[in-house]
């Protein structure tokens, strides 16, 4: 599998951004489809994760209410829907996608090549 990610760059406190993530490949292997972020000196974390049907998501606790994760199965993409973007939201933004619906990064077998996001205060 193979998954690109676009739609990163420089926003404003308060401002939005849609990131998305479109998948190739043998994708009958995926079954969630994650988000996670890294900051510059911290370690990895879980955004989200959905289904390819939608029919479960998990959000973290940081992002819930402002981020919204949805699929486009016809697309093969999924996308991040950020509302609300603080300064704390900057960091490096990575789909991927795995065998489970799972919020641990070693869980996940396919990385995408991440894009940045910034929020000015």
């Amino acid at each position: 599998v193979q998954l690109q990610a676009s739609g990163g760059g420089l926003v404003q406190a308060g401002g939005s951004l849609r990131l998305s993530c479109a998948a190739s490949g043998r994708t009958f292997s995926s079954y969630g489809m994650g988000w996670f972020r890294q900051a510059p000196g911290k370690e990895r974390e879980f955004v989200t994760v959905t289904t390819w049907s939608g029919s479960i998501r998990y959000y973290a606790d940081s992002v819930k209410g402002r981020f919204t994760i949805s699929s486009d199965n016809a697309k093969n993409t999924v996308y991040l829907q950020m509302n609300s973007l603080k300064p704390e939201d900057t960091a490096v933004y990575y789909c991927a996608t795995g065998p489970y619906l799972a919020t641990t990064a070693n869980k996940y077998d396919y990385w995408g090549q991440g894009t940045q996001v910034t929020v000015s205060s």
